[in-house]
């Protein structure tokens, strides 16, 4: 916290690497609230860049109140919240938005499996109300405490606990109807090919 509070004063002053620390710092757990926020996630880096340069442009009259872990990462869940209203508005992906998944050491096996997986899980995390979802990924991807979340998006602690309970209730609801025929059908396949 207090080096947050010595990079923003330095970010005040204009010195270009107190931006670059800043951004050093938090890039990696913004990267994954993005990741877990957008419907998909070949937008991940644009939306930590235009969060980026949009913080850029308050140097001189930024103003800390609170965590910049927090101030952060609901910038991102902000922008990510924009970027997936303006794609459902336009209801296609081009071929530059398609999501590509970089390709892992695993056997290509588990990596289908595991793709398979995350896209389940992404699906199921779309369906989410906004203000269920954002609450989700600030806490578990973020690493935000309720109390901040709660503060940040000017709600009561209370709300901000029953929109993370149900979220993860109906998260649940949803992967248990789709994870559960997975097997079913396995099992199924596989006994037909045995003799």
């Amino acid at each position: 916290m207090i080096e947050d509070k010595v990079l923003v004063w330095r970010f005040n002053r204009g010195e270009p690497a107190a931006l670059c620390r800043i951004y050093e710092k938090y890039r990696d757990g913004l990267l994954k609230v993005a990741a877990a926020l957008l419907n998909d996630r070949s937008g991940v880096e644009d939306v930590l860049h235009d969060v980026f340069v949009d913080f850029a442009q308050t140097s001189g009259r930024f103003r800390l109140q609170g965590s910049l872990k927090g101030y952060l990462a609901i910038c991102v869940a902000n922008r990510a919240r924009d970027v997936n209203r303006t794609r459902q508005r336009r209801g296609t992906l081009s071929l530059e938005e398609m999501d590509v998944p970089p390709a892992g050491a695993a056997g290509p096996e588990d990596e289908v499996m595991s793709r398979e997986l995350i896209a389940k899980v992404d699906r199921a995390m779309a369906q989410l109300p906004d203000e269920q979802r954002e609450i989700l990924v600030l806490h578990l991807q973020g690493k935000l405490p309720f109390r901040e979340i709660a503060r940040r998006r000017e709600i009561s602690i209370n709300t901000a606990l029953s929109r993370y309970r149900y979220g993860l209730g109906k998260l649940r609801s949803l992967l248990n109807g789709e994870l559960s025929d997975e097997p079913v059908k396995e099992n199924r396949t596989s006994r037909k090919k045995i003799p």
